[in-house]
């Protein structure tokens, strides 16, 4: 079962988090109920197909030996060596998830979800060898991984935020507060997926005038889909946060007025915000300070901008191995190079000055720019 997706859903969920706000609103917290919440509900989850549950179990099995086995032994002599075999064992069962089935083999190891534990265990690995995590038991370790409001689609926290949210209880106050938070993100979840989105899926996208392919249609299916996308997910991030919420924790936010951005890193700082900052931190400054100290190249543009092109080129692979995933990865990666060649241009001629105009323009250009891309995502110009 989709989380989130039904009304049988969100009533199981209600009934197993009311002992957790009767708990809050006294200032207390059970960590082993929340930890009962969570398996009933990952049970009720995978209960469609028991094959995903034992592959769950199987990749958590995994995960956490590597982790463990890491931790320990992580300072021996050559250090970058263990690193990278460590970091490609831990992609290792997404790259087979992705893979197998573009050569038309069923992947037994694949779960709703893979992708982001993966994200997950891979920053563990990477924030223990920067020294960020010094010390982890395993229970923090499951706690983190399997934590089911965000499961199968973010947003991505970060371990010492959740760890810390998990350990520290809420006073009475404060809780009131996340509680009343977390209630009006469900709703606000309901409006933007249930309302928002079910309309625009309904009465524009799935109508037979918009599946005719042509160009007025594909114009309008260009922005249908690009609102529907926006609704749909930021509602499933709505319920996520707000349900993360009334557990305690501040998951961070993946969405913040995308559509009003004036540009197109603003877009990036707006859109899936916690999946952008993951790959910005984890794949392109990694890489950057990599290349500086190689020195391989020594025009810091350059390198920056291969940096844009890897980045882009993983999140658009990350999505699949078809081609419209690829191209549309390239396509924000020639985005992003494109706006920092202009913003270094203007910075030496003013030829764009910041007025209100100039900031309209650029809000329906970045649009109109984003929009074009989910349209590309959407592989209806490949069909």
């Amino acid at each position: 079962m989709t989380p989130y997706s039904s009304l049988y859903f969100f009533v199981i969920m209600g009934v197993l988090l009311l002992p957790v706000a009767v708990l809050g609103l006294r200032g207390k917290r059970n960590n082993y109920y929340n930890m009962a919440v969570t398996v009933v509900l990952l049970v009720l989850i995978f209960s469609d197909d028991f094959q995903h549950l034992y592959a769950f179990i199987g990749y958590l099995v995994w995960q956490i030996l590597l982790f463990q086995v890491y931790f320990r032994y992580r300072k021996v002599k050559n250090q970058a060596f263990i690193f990278t075999i460590f970091m490609l064992l831990a992609l290792l069962p997404l790259l087979l998830d992705k893979i197998l089935p573009f050569f038309h083999s069923n992947s037994l190891i694949g779960f709703l979800g893979i992708s982001y534990i993966t994200f997950k265990s891979l920053q563990m690995i990477m924030d223990t060898r920067d020294g960020t995590i010094k010390e982890l038991s395993i229970k923090d370790q499951i706690a983190f991984l399997v934590f089911f409001p965000t499961i199968s689609s973010g947003p991505i926290d970060r371990y010492k935020r959740f760890t810390k949210d998990c350990k520290n209880v809420p006073p009475k106050e404060e809780y009131k507060e996340l509680l009343h938070d977390g209630i009006h993100q469900v709703f606000i979840g309901l409006l933007y997926k249930f309302i928002i989105g079910h309309l625009i899926f309904t009465h524009v996208i799935s109508t037979p005038y918009i599946q005719y392919k042509h160009l007025r249609t594909d114009f309008i299916y260009m922005y249908a889909y690009s609102l529907y996308l926006f609704f749909d997910f930021a509602g499933y991030s709505a319920f996520a946060i707000g349900i993360s919420k009334i557990m305690g924790v501040k998951t961070p936010e993946n969405f913040n007025l995308p559509f009003i951005s004036r540009n197109i890193k603003d877009f990036w700082n707006r859109w899936h915000m916690t999946l952008s900052f993951w790959f910005r931190d984890y794949v392109y400054m990694r890489f950057v300070m990599w290349m500086t100290k190689k020195k391989w190249i020594k025009n810091r543009y350059t390198i920056s901008y291969l940096g844009f092109t890897l980045l882009f080129l993983l999140m658009g692979i990350w999505h699949g191995l078809e081609l419209h995933y690829i191209v549309y990865g390239l396509y924000h990666a020639f985005l992003i190079i494109s706006f920092d060649l202009f913003e270094r241009k203007n910075k030496k001629y003013r030829f764009w000055k910041k007025n209100k105009f100039t900031h309209a323009m650029a809000v329906i250009i970045t649009f109109n720019a984003v929009c074009f891309g989910l349209l590309i995502f959407s592989g209806r110009l490949f069909i």
